[in-house]
């Protein structure tokens, strides 16, 4: 029988697979006819060879716009160049030319928030044809439309000090050529590319006037009269290479992580089989855990204390971090008291994490937030021990904990116990998920009990059949749940950063945080603004 994370991690490759090609096989044919690499091989290239590269957002609006925005028409992620952490923002001028659909910004704006809270350098491979004018709607306006690109540039500029370097690789067009003009070098591809804030139809339309676009804005114009841009090179091969030489003469990493390459504590081909094959039944978290830390090793904290929570340090190739996990199964409780839920949180388990994730915090120990979550217990004997305050306190030392937090989705991430660990409304660092991540406020049987566990009763006492009407509202709640619970919809809508085969997941781990840790913090929200009274 094919485990559950195998089956779904094979439609997941399919998926990603035919994303990755853009808008298809012919428009790549046509960049490359125009001498232009394609935004994939342009961050190939970009990057150092061998070197892991995380992508961002690739399943973002996937299953919108009819298929026609594969990845919203930009590639953006982590990676390493010259021996450091980047991120990389890469428009995919395969689709629709690399114009801005509304999920176009939400994944650039990702991205610099990214390169915010890590303090790394971020670079820009433009080449856009600016706003897809018929969603213009949802790109132009508000308060994370499109401008919120250009105010983070400059926050990053002015304040943060944060490298960004852009290279105009094709198209440029109007607003949009404030993204490199606000970055702090640029280079310019002789021959393909432009910037300007109107092209030569414009222009012509506007003024009267006839000019071609290589004499408008061109990487001669930019370099030579306007002084816009800063390099002027042939093509994007040493466009790249000239991105390569800039990232090495920057200064080193502000507080680089220790990094030292280990091995799990078993093949991570083993975490495909300790996933049970129905999402609802027991395994142990701590098998899982020991596949994913060096070694194996864990140092467990308070260990017989509210096992239905894992707390625990550990090293992720060499990086010391604290775990938050949940323990699944039936926990067998102290002597007189009942047994536990596993992937429940209690009262005592909550007085537990709170205490564990403060003192991480005092020792500036980043935390990793490993969720199998279904929810805080209720009932009175968990309201007369207290639970919304202990869980108040879970949250309080979650949500101001200065340390980077980086969340892991194995299973369930349901109800307020998703947000006390860690859920994307308290701004952790990075956010994965693997294929078997299931995220809504319940499971959808919970849900049908809710709204129609009345109707479902009186049948079932009456030997009856639902109606037909409620037994269509039953169906379709089960369907609509059963298809938003899925981590590719959590990913298409930007509710995780990146959904992550198990065989990675040591390794995108361990990038994070070394990206995390380059920012010594305090990690609260996208950016704090240092103080900086010669700005």
């Amino acid at each position: 029988m094919v485990s559950r994370l195998r089956e779904l991690s094979a439609e997941l490759r399919a998926l990603e697979e035919r994303l990755r090609l853009g808008g298809g096989a012919d428009k790549i044919e046509k960049q490359h006819a125009q001498g232009k690499l394609t935004a994939r091989e342009r961050v190939a290239k970009l990057c150092d060879a061998g070197a892991r590269f995380v992508e961002i957002g690739l399943l973002l609006a996937y299953d919108q716009y009819d298929g026609a925005a594969p990845a919203a028409g930009v590639v953006t992620g982590l990676g390493i160049v010259h021996g450091r952490p980047v991120v990389v923002v890469a428009n995919d001028a395969t689709v629709k030319a690399g114009s801005w659909w509304p999920e176009t910004i939400k994944k650039i704006l990702r991205a610099q928030e990214i390169a915010m809270r890590c303090r790394i350098p971020i670079i820009y491979l433009v080449d856009s044809a600016g706003v897809n004018l018929p969603y213009q709607g949802g790109v132009f306006p508000g308060q994370y439309g499109a401008s919120r690109i250009f105010y983070y540039n400059s926050i990053m500029r002015r304040y943060l000090r944060i490298p960004q370097l852009a290279a105009v690789m094709g198209q440029c067009i109007a607003g949009g050529a404030y993204l490199p003009a606000l970055s702090d070098l640029i280079v310019m591809v002789k021959g393909s590319s432009f910037m300007g804030l109107g092209g030569p139809n414009l222009v012509k339309g506007a003024t009267g006037q006839t000019i071609d676009g290589e004499t408008l804005g061109g990487a001669i114009t930019h370099t030579q009269i306007s002084g816009v841009a800063h390099y002027a090179v042939d093509d994007d091969e040493e466009c790249l290479h000239k991105l390569r030489e800039l990232v090495a003469q920057l200064p080193p990493e502000r507080s680089p992580a220790h990094v030292a390459p280990a091995e799990g504590g078993a093949p991570p081909e083993a975490l495909y089989d300790l996933l049970p094959s129905e999402h609802r039944m027991s395994y142990d978290m701590h098998r899982i855990l020991s596949v994913l830390v060096d070694d194996g090793q864990l140092s467990e904290f308070q260990s017989e204390l509210a096992k239905e929570m894992i707390c625990a340090d550990a090293r992720i190739n060499g990086i010391g971090v604290g775990i938050v996990a949940n323990q699944r199964g039936l926990i067998k409780g102290r002597l007189g008291e009942k047994p536990r839920f596993g992937g429940i949180v209690y009262a005592e388990s909550a007085e537990k994490v709170a205490f564990f994730i403060e003192r991480c915090d005092r020792q500036g120990i980043p935390l990793l937030f490993i969720q199998d979550v279904s929810g805080f217990m209720v009932g009175p004997e968990s309201e007369h021990e207290g639970v919304i305050r202990s869980g108040a306190r879970f949250v309080e030392a979650m949500a101001t904990a200065r340390v980077p937090k980086i969340v892991l989705t194995v299973n369930h991430a349901s109800g307020a116990g998703y947000y006390a660990m860690a859920g994307q409304g308290f701004d952790p660092d990075f956010i994965f998920s693997w294929p078997t991540g299931r995220m809504a406020v319940m499971e959808g049987e919970a849900a049908v009990q809710a709204v129609h566990g009345p109707a479902m009763s009186r049948a079932t006492r009456d030997k009856e059949r639902l109606d037909p009407d409620t037994q269509r509202a039953v169906d379709e709640m089960r369907a609509d749940y059963e298809e938003q619970l899925d981590a590719r919809y959590a990913a298409a809508r930007g509710y995780v950063d990146a959904v992550i085969y198990p065989e990675d997941t040591r390794d995108v781990l361990a990038l994070a945080l070394r990206s995390a840790l380059s920012n010594p913090g305090p990690h609260l929200g996208p950016f704090v603004l240092p103080s900086l009274p010669d700005a």
